[in-house]
């Protein structure tokens, strides 16, 4: 942005000042905001000229006067001149400081960067999810690295962050890292929080993501189908280790909780509804919003089972949960032991929930949606797709439909 800068030399008369001489100070103005400086020089007020901006006369102490205010004002723009082209926000108290050697520190990337994940860390179980605070370290990780490969530096001022920083960064993640296309945006997407607390503290006034596209590409997510659950129901195991996996996984794949938010879950959260049933009633881990879910047979045979558990009496927890790591490893053994021929983790509990269990069953896309604790029904459609079943049967039924009218 343009801005207009004016400066003006006028007399500084002091009150009650005995003095014949009156000093002479300048003002710089820049879009309405004033800074003063004085310039060191003296004279009399019948010898200044408003006008001009200058003594008048043609004394040699008039001309030398005049020679200094002339070199005053030459270093001045030559101070306005240079922070243009450093590209700063002009402001008058910027040029005043910047002319008397009072130079400000930079704001640097990695400070900012450092401060938000403080805060975010410091907030954990409060409003942030531990995983959001490996997210943004992550990020912070992934930034330092860019900056060092691409321009072999530590830290870059804020206000060097531009639209070719963040399209260098992406590409980065994307040959040197080798994330994948959605990996590769949420980085760019956690970087772009730190971009808006710039924009918002005045560090920055041109946004680098302007003209920036951003574009998810939608992602096969696997799931269980119907007869993949009854087998996994009924198998037998010999670890107990690996039933107590299997139980809660499937419990998941009736409630369609996230493992965060089944491990939380206490037994006041189960509540009678309504109906005389009985639902969970929580709150989402990583959104914080509300979360109502009927409990169906299955979901209840496994609360019911683990009732006496020692961990969940000594920690009041619903169901005993292993670690999110030790639980991945034993579903990749189960999936084996069941023929199961996926990527079994926990999170397929609640693709299988949105998709085989509800939409599947003719369960409204809303409900699901309410269910999963969704903010937005376009969330719930990452999910909780269609299936080509399901069309088919849809379909089915409108053949009939037809052929008796």
């Amino acid at each position: 942005m343009i801005k207009n800068v004016a400066v003006l030399f006028y007399l500084k008369k002091r009150t009650n000042s005995k003095e014949e001489k009156v000093p002479v100070y300048v003002r710089i103005t820049c879009d309405g905001q004033r800074a003063e400086l004085a310039t060191g020089q003296k004279i009399q007020a019948k010898l200044w000229n408003p006008s001009e901006e200058r003594a008048k006369g043609k004394t040699e102490a008039v001309y030398k006067l005049n020679s200094a205010l002339n070199d005053f004002e030459l270093k001045i723009n030559d101070t306005i001149r240079y922070l243009k082209d450093c590209g700063e926000e002009l402001t008058a108290e910027k040029i005043k400081n910047r002319f008397l050697g009072k130079t400000e520190k930079p704001v640097m990337l990695v400070d900012v960067f450092k401060e938000h994940n403080r805060k975010v860390a410091a907030l954990v179980n409060e409003e942030f999810a531990p995983a959001t605070v490996t997210r943004y370290e992550t990020t912070l990780k992934h930034t330092q690295d860019f900056m060092q490969w691409k321009y072999k530096i530590n830290d870059i001022r804020v206000k060097q962050i531009d639209h070719r920083f963040i399209s260098e960064f992406e590409f980065y993640l994307r040959s040197v890292r080798k994330c994948n296309n959605n990996s590769a945006l949420k980085y760019i997407k956690n970087f772009g929080k730190i971009v808006r607390i710039c924009l918002a503290s005045g560090w920055i006034t041109v946004n680098p993501f302007l003209n920036y596209k951003i574009k998810i590409k939608k992602v096969d997510r696997p799931f269980l189908s119907k007869e993949e659950l009854e087998i996994m129901a009924s198998k037998t195991f010999v670890s107990a280790r690996l039933e107590q996996v299997r139980d809660i996984f499937l419990f998941s794949c009736y409630t369609g909780l996230a493992y965060i938010d089944v491990q939380k879950l206490r037994r006041s959260e189960i509540v009678k509804g309504h109906d005389g049933e009985q639902w969970i009633f929580t709150s989402r881990q990583k959104t914080d919003t509300p979360s109502r879910i009927p409990l169906m047979p299955y979901a209840l045979s496994v609360i019911e089972k683990y009732r006496d558990h020692p961990q969940c009496e000594i920690e009041d927890k619903l169901l005993p949960i292993l670690s999110n790591q030790k639980t991945n490893a034993y579903l990749k053994e189960i999936a084996d032991l069941c023929g199961i021929n996926k990527d079994l983790t926990f999170h397929i509990a609640r693709h299988t929930f949105a998709t085989t269990v509800t939409l599947l069953n003719g369960v409204p896309i809303e409900s699901v949606s309410k269910m999963l604790g969704h903010t937005n029904i376009k969330t719930t459609q990452h999910y909780a797709r269609i299936l080509d079943l399901k069309v088919g049967e849809d379909m089915g039924a409108l053949r009939k439909k037809l052929q008796t009218s």
